[in-house]
């Protein structure tokens, strides 16, 4: 898909709202066999799918999630304990089912996708081809991608939103905390220090090499966070820009895209930039124990789903977000009215 077709589709995302369709979702809510509002926030999820599909009654049966992976240029500074070799080898699990986000999708009766966005190496048995490149550059010296390739990154993740009712996203790349770092500081201005975390555990002469590539990098690049491919451009990741263009085709499509944690966030920060009605079309599902990721959710205006102290990635709070919407769209369709039950009205 080339770039040009994202950008027509994109520009016809609108925001949920709608005002008579949320009063008839509300009115049916307040008449099931229960106190009104008393599930909470699984009330305003099954309240969020259905004005994201549209549909007074919607459904989430058909559900997938997508792991994108690529690798990071920025690794040779120093910035993870792990070799760039892990994101192959992880892929490969991911493919034969040992890695946590299998084990989750096999138990929840989620389809998965894993992706090669730009994974080092020839062709991984079981995943899709998708590289774009063998890596991104090491954008402490510079920039990470052209803008053909960002673009590319962008349309690779478009393809692959749709054709369910319910869709999550993952990644997995060695060294895209720092990546996910980088765009945090380049589209908020805050110091890299408030943004790099300790990623898959590093230690603390790690995590200052972390904290000052990601100063390095905005020094040598100066993103204009305006200009969202630039910035992808300059400090991001394959599997990032692909992230991002799949929650801008989710949006394209209608249908509700379920995210992981800091490094899906950071995909979300690039498709808001393009399109900011995209977001509407989210849904965040966990704080992670990742350093910025507070800060990021802040400036998405987010409020997750829960917090496990998770940080793991790969989509797996995805996973776990996704059976919540699930519970709470089945909770919505199937109750009984107090009409259908025969009971009088709301117990206390």
């Amino acid at each position: 898909m080339k770039f040009d077709l994202v950008r027509d589709a994109i520009a016809g995302i609108r925001p949920i709202a709608d005002e008579k369709l949320e009063a008839a979702v509300r009115l049916r809510l307040d008449s099931l066999t229960k106190p009104p509002g008393s599930l909470g926030r699984l009330e305003d999820l099954a309240l969020r799918v259905a004005l994201i599909q549209q549909k007074k009654s919607p459904a989430v049966e058909r559900q997938r999630i997508t792991v994108f992976c690529a690798d990071h240029g920025v690794t040779v500074e120093g910035v993870s304990p792990c070799p760039s070799e892990v994101t192959r080898q992880m892929a490969a699990n991911f493919v034969r089912g040992g890695a946590a986000i299998s084990v989750l999708c096999r138990h929840l009766g989620i389809e998965s996708v894993v992706v090669d966005a730009g994974v080092l190496g020839g062709p991984i048995e079981g995943t899709v081809n998708g590289k774009i490149a063998e890596g991104t550059a090491n954008f402490c010296r510079e920039p990470a991608m052209t803008r053909a390739q960002a673009e590319d990154a962008i349309a690779l993740g478009f393809s692959f939103a749709g054709g369910a009712d319910l869709l999550g996203v993952g990644e997995m790349g060695i060294g895209n905390t720092t990546t996910a770092a980088a765009l945090l500081a380049a589209f908020t201005g805050a110091d890299a220090a408030n943004c790099v975390g300790r990623g898959t555990g590093i230690d603390d002469a790690g995590l200052a090499r972390k904290i000052e590539a990601v100063r390095r990098a905005i020094a040598l690049h100066r993103p204009d966070s305006r200009d969202a491919i630039g910035v992808l451009a300059a400090v991001g990741g394959f599997e990032i820009g692909a992230m991002a263009g799949y929650i801008l085709g989710a949006a394209a499509a209608q249908t509700p895209v379920v995210l992981d944690g800091f490094i899906a966030c950071s995909a979300a920060l690039v498709a808001r930039s393009l399109c900011p009605a995209a977001l509407d079309y989210v849904i965040f599902a966990h704080r992670s124990a990742e350093r910025g990721h507070a800060r990021m959710l802040e400036e998405l205006g987010a409020d997750p789903l829960f917090d496990l102290g998770m940080r793991l990635g790969e989509g797996t709070g995805a996973a776990l977000g996704m059976q919540l919407v699930e519970s709470a769209v089945l909770l919505y369709r199937n109750m009984a009215t107090f009409a259908e039950a025969g009971v009088a009205g709301a117990s206390e």
